[in-house]
């Protein structure tokens, strides 16, 4: 199903996101997954409200993280990296403590469109999603084909709010709600 743009009444506003590559090995030089994202963030008509890269440390992830979600010009976070299965991904256990409503559906859609393309193979994905503090939050795979994935298929489509029948940009505003 493709998702359908609105006409007039719908404009497109642009987001301040920030996008986190977890990687004990990766460099700004050799960071694909991050340069990715960041490619497709941009050119979608976002802007890029910092880049960071964090070792598979659940602390620093969850302190990186929790600076962006305090930070009001930060409307969207994007992670890459560290949801597998092995002792040293833990990107789940840092951010799930810091959302408020964890966005089931994201982690469950992106497993279905991965098994066409690798089968089986995608149940070994802990991909997330959740809001934190008013802001989005999405927990990606750090493959750069789960990236250009999951920004393609799924979040480019949620952060347009020219997206119909909805999308999370225009529910933003309620967020915060008590």
């Amino acid at each position: 199903m493709e998702m359908a743009h609105g006409g007039g009444d719908r404009t497109f506003l642009p987001l301040d996101i920030a996008v986190l590559t977890v990687s004990d090995s990766r460099t700004e030089a050799d960071d694909k997954s991050g340069k990715a994202l960041v490619e497709r963030l941009t050119a979608a008509g976002h802007r890029l409200a910092e880049k960071a890269i964090e070792p598979d440390d659940r602390y620093r992830i969850r302190a990186t993280v929790s600076r962006w979600i305090a930070d009001p010009g930060v409307q969207a976070v994007i992670t890459t990296g560290g949801t597998g299965l092995t002792g040293r991904d833990g990107t789940p256990e840092a951010l799930e403590p810091l959302f408020d409503k964890i966005i089931e559906g994201f982690g469950e859609l992106f497993r279905s469109l991965s098994y066409q393309d690798i089968g089986t193979s995608t149940l070994q994905s802990r991909a997330t999603a959740g809001v934190a503090n008013g802001t989005i939050i999405f927990s990606l795979p750090g493959s750069s084909g789960a990236c250009r994935d999951g920004w393609d298929k799924l979040i480019v489509h949620q952060l347009d709010a020219r997206t119909r029948p909805c999308n999370l940009v225009e529910i933003m505003p309620r967020f915060l709600e008590r």
